[in-house]
């Protein structure tokens, strides 16, 4: 292993070449793993269009057209019992497959849930929802 050179005269330092930050007092502060670069992404708004609605009967709703790239959320709430599954088409609703993962169902709901069912990465995919409120009624949204 190579030791790395001194600084040699006539510095008597060695120069930042990194990225830098006004810190709370003031002064320039080192980005490192302890003061991280204090930004968040911004995503531009998705332009997507929710799916929202109230189901009381069997009813499959869409399509949800994603953006590429952004988690997928879906609500559903109210007082209801039966089933809701989210599915996923590739020609514009003619075909209709349910979410898996690892080979199991993914995104089939028996209560109400608030989380991110899917990430879409292919260009024309949209979603629907197959709901089949046994009673009750399913306040449901899909939204990026």
């Amino acid at each position: 292993m190579t030791a790395l050179p001194a600084a040699m005269a006539p510095a008597s330092y060695v120069p930042f070449h990194a990225l830098a930050f006004v810190g709370e007092e003031g002064r320039a502060r080192a980005v490192n793993a302890s003061a991280p670069l204090p930004v968040a992404p911004v995503l531009p708004p998705s332009g997507t269009t929710p799916l929202s609605g109230t189901a009381g009967a069997q009813q499959l709703v869409g399509p949800f057209v994603p953006a590429l790239g952004r988690p997928i959320w879906l609500s559903l709430a109210g007082e209801w019992s039966g089933q809701v599954q989210i599915l996923r088409s590739r020609d514009g609703g003619e075909t209709m497959h349910p979410l898996t993962i690892g080979g199991e169902p993914w995104g089939r709901f028996a209560s109400n849930a608030t989380e991110p069912v899917a990430e879409e990465t292919v260009a024309g995919a949209t979603y629907f929802l197959n709901l089949k409120p046994v009673s009750g009624l399913i306040n449901y949204e899909i939204v990026q």
